[in-house]
C-alpha cells in the first residue's frame, strides 16, 4: 500500500476539484496511482463537484408530483446556477426522480433526503454523479408534501416554464364529491400560479399586520390621488379598513342602519329595500378588504370569471356537488425565491479566481 500524503491528495483536488475525502479515499483505492484516482473519481461523479458547489444555484426547475389516487402531491425546487441547465433533459429527469422518490419515501427534510438511498445508492453521492456529469452546481433546496384526509382530495399545477409549482389540499363531507374535485382543484392551482396568495384566508392574517398594511395602502391611494387629481380623473375612495378581519359584526350592522337611513333620506320604498342593502354592504365589504384580494386565496377574484372571489367560486361548486368544501392547505413554490443571483463581470470573475 502506497503512503497517501498531503501533497498528494491537494494535487489530485486541485485538479478535478472533488472534495479532499473524496481524493484520500480515492488515492487509497488505487493505491496512489494519480491517473487512476482521476478516473475513479469520474466514475464516482465526484470530479468538480466541490468546486461547484460554492456556486450560487438560483436558476432550475420546479416540479409537482399528484398520487394516482390523488391523496398525496409533493412539490419540489432544485436550483441550478444557470436557465441553459435548467432545460437539460438530464437536469429535467433529475427533478422528476427526486420528486417521486420524495414521496414514495415520505421523506420530510432535505436532511433525511441526503441521507436516503435512491437507485441504490445515497441520495448525496447520486447528486454528486449529477452535479459532475450537467456540469454545474445543483441543490435540492425545498420540498413539500401534503396528505389528503379519508374524505378529502388533492391536486397540483406545474406552469409550462416549469418555474412554478403548485399544490393544493380539500375536505368534502363524501368521499364521492371529493372525487369529483381534481379538475377543479387543478384550476385553484393555476389561479394560485398567476395570482400569488400568500395566504389561505383573512383569519390567517394577523391584525398587528393588517394595521402597518392599511397605512400603508393608504399611503400608495393618497399619493396615486395625488396623480389622478392632477389628470383630472375620479379618485380612490380611502377605505376605512383593509380586512374582513377588522370587519366586526358591529362594524356591519352599523352600517347596514347606515344604508338604511340613507335609503330613507332618497325616499325609496321599504320594500325593496332588501333588494338593495346585500348588494351595497358586499360593496362596503369589497371596499374595506382590500388587503384580503392582494394576500389571500379565498379573497381573490377568480382568474377564470373575475366577477367572483375564491369564496364565492367554492360555494357555488359547494351548491354544484351538494357537499361542502374546505380547502384545507396551498403551498406555492417559485424558482429562486428569495435567493440573490451572484453577479460579477467577467473580469471581477477571473480576478477572484486569481486570488
Amino acid at each position: 500500500m502506497a503512503e497517501i500524503s498531503a501533497q498528494m491528495v491537494k494535487e489530485l483536488r486541485e485538479s478535478t476539484g472533488a472534495g479532499m475525502m473524496d481524493c484520500k479515499n480515492a488515492l487509497k483505492e488505487v493505491d496512489g496511482d494519480f491517473e487512476k484516482a482521476i478516473k475513479y473519481l469520474r466514475e464516482k461523479g465526484l470530479t468538480k463537484a466541490a468546486k461547484k458547489a460554492d456556486r450560487l444555484a438560483a436558476e432550475g426547475l420546479v416540479d409537482v408530483k399528484v398520487s394516482a389516487d390523488f391523496k398525496t402531491a409533493t412539490v419540489s425546487e432544485i436550483n441550478s446556477e444557470t436557465d441553459f441547465v435548467a432545460k437539460n433533459e438530464q437536469f429535467i429527469k433529475l427533478t422528476k426522480d427526486t420528486t417521486t422518490h420524495i414521496q414514495s419515501s415520505n421523506l420530510q427534510s432535505t436532511e433525511e433526503l441526503y441521507s436516503s438511498t435512491i437507485n441504490g445508492v445515497k441520495f448525496e453521492e447520486y447528486l454528486k454523479s449529477q452535479i459532475a456529469t450537467i456540469g454545474e452546481n445543483l441543490v435540492v433546496r425545498r420540498f413539500a408534501t401534503i396528505k389528503a384526509s379519508e374524505k378529502g382530495v388533492v391536486n397540483g399545477y406545474i406552469h409550462s416554464n416549469g418555474r412554478v409549482g403548485v399544490i393544493i389540499a380539500a375536505a368534502c363531507d363524501n368521499e364521492e364529491a371529493a372525487k369529483k374535485l381534481p379538475d377543479f382543484l387543478k384550476q385553484l392551482c393555476m389561479h394560485i400560479t398567476a395570482m400569488k396568495p400568500s395566504y389561505l384566508s383573512y383569519e390567517d392574517l394577523d391584525l398587528g399586520f393588517i394595521e402597518n398594511e392599511y397605512k400603508a395602502l393608504v399611503a400608495e391611494l393618497q399619493k396615486d390621488n395625488e396623480e389622478r387629481r392632477r389628470l383630472g380623473k375620479i379618485e380612490h375612495k380611502i377605505p376605512e379598513y383593509a380586512s374582513r378581519k377588522q370587519l366586526s359584526d358591529e362594524i356591519i350592522k352599523a352600517k347596514e342602519e347606515e344604508i338604511k337611513a340613507e335609503l330613507k333620506a332618497q325616499n325609496k320604498p321599504e320594500k325593496i329595500w332588501a333588494n338593495i342593502i346585500p348588494g351595497k354592504i358586499n360593496s362596503f365589504i369589497a371596499d374595506n378588504s382590500q388587503l384580503d384580494s392582494k394576500l389571500t386565496l379565498m379573497g381573490q377574484f377568480f382568474v377564470l370569471d373575475d366577477k367572483k372571489t375564491i369564496e364565492q367560486v367554492i360555494e357555488q361548486k359547494e351548491k354544484e356537488l351538494g357537499t361542502k368544501i374546505k380547502i384545507v392547505e396551498f403551498i406555492r413554490f417559485e424558482v429562486g425565491e428569495g435567493l440573490e443571483k451572484k453577479s460579477e463581470d467577467f473580469a471581477a470573475e477571473v480576478a477572484a479566481q486569481m486570488n
